[in-house]
């Protein structure tokens, strides 16, 4: 459909094109600012194309043979509102978040088996945003053969298993691949990485901790609610013939845990928090509702470890606020110590953020 002004320069005057849905909070989802651009096939094929061709570093990692695991498509980010497109070795797994996309699924995954020739295309339209617009969750096979139960998949030379049916998102937290690597380099540097302990809270399968563990680091702890977590986990860094005494998983609530430490006086090294979304809009932010309104995450592990010139790492997907530095400053004063910013991490280059979207960025 085409957007018109009622307050441009005259009533009436053309601003986008996109597709409606009255039953939606976001009614318009924008797809061209052209008002010549027609929104057919050759449209999709186009911008698929160019999502595609925008990740060519990962497309050659691909194109020798290796397993690569990446995003392919970052919905409105690639100029594709509502679509997910994720990269598993020889397979994709799709999302379909929206009814524009929904209602066009079937001719956007003969559009993928026509660029990328994959093995097969799974769909896993599991997200709870979902069913706001679209209706129930749905799983299937769009094209090819069904993924096996475990795909191989190659992260930075490291290989991992990932379940694409039941993991977490779309099976691994594809954007996090390079903070995981940047963990990897941080004890490969570090002359005194045999000493450390680290804790790996909100752990899922222990990513961070087979980056840490590979560089050397003495022990991780790795610590999640879900009850799954800790035997994948341990599947995981058998997978990578990472030795049991350098490794932990633990199951129950993470905060629970953090703070029975810190009666118990238990410190670490380093922290690594990636906590999954508290808040899912501005308006629990706000009410203070959410747990830990939000971004509490950022002060709680600086006061209940950090031994001596201790580190922690803060990973989140709250995309309604930042980390405010008041709350690291209180984290810091918590724990008795000076608190210094190193680095601000972001998601992988792979998950592009779109400048009219910039509540995409975490």
């Amino acid at each position: 459909m085409a957007i018109s002004s009622p307050c441009g320069r005259e009533r009436g005057e053309l601003l986008a094109r996109g597709y409606w849905n009255s039953q939606s909070a976001i009614c318009v989802r924008l797809l061209s600012w052209d008002e010549d651009q027609p929104i057919d096939e050759a449209f999709w094929r186009e911008r698929l194309r160019r999502a595609i061709a925008a990740r060519q570093p990962l497309n050659r990692i691909a194109a020798q043979g290796t397993p690569a695991a990446y995003r392919l498509v970052n919905a409105e980010n690639d100029g594709l509102p509502g679509l997910v497109v994720d990269r598993y070795g020889a397979w994709l797994v799709v999302q379909a978040l929206t009814l524009g996309i929904e209602v066009r699924k079937q001719m956007l995954a003969g559009l993928l088996e026509e660029l990328l020739q994959p093995a097969g295309i799974y769909e896993r339209s599991d997200v709870d945003v979902r069913s706001k617009e679209v209706g129930p969750q749905h799983w299937a096979t769009s094209g090819g053969s069904p993924p096996p139960e475990t795909i191989e998949i190659d992260e930075n030379g490291r290989r991992f298993l990932v379940d694409v049916r039941a993991g977490h998102k779309t099976g691994f937290y594809l954007d996090q691949r390079e903070n995981r690597e940047i963990i990897g380099d941080w004890f490969r540097w570090d002359e005194q990485a045999a000493e450390r302990e680290v804790l790996n809270a909100f752990s899922y399968t222990g990513g961070f901790a087979v980056y840490a563990l590979g560089g050397l680091a003495r022990r991780v702890v790795n610590v999640d609610t879900s009850a799954e977590a800790p035997q994948a986990g341990t599947a995981q860094h058998r997978s990578q013939r990472l030795r049991a005494r350098r490794r932990r998983f633990r199951g129950g609530d993470v905060f629970s845990v953090l703070r029975y430490w810190r009666e118990q006086g238990r410190q670490f090294d380093m922290i690594i928090l990636d906590p999954p979304k508290f808040a899912h809009s501005a308006r629990q932010v706000e009410s203070g509702g959410a747990r830990l309104q939000g971004h509490q995450p950022a002060g709680l592990p600086a006061s209940a470890a950090g031994r001596g010139a201790g580190d922690v790492l803060v990973l989140r997907c709250d995309q309604q606020r930042p980390v405010p530095e008041d709350r690291l400053r209180g984290g810091g004063r918590r724990a008795r110590g000076d608190a210094q910013i190193v680095r601000w991490l972001s998601q992988a280059s792979d998950h592009p953020v779109a400048l009219t979207f910039p509540e995409e960025h975490t």
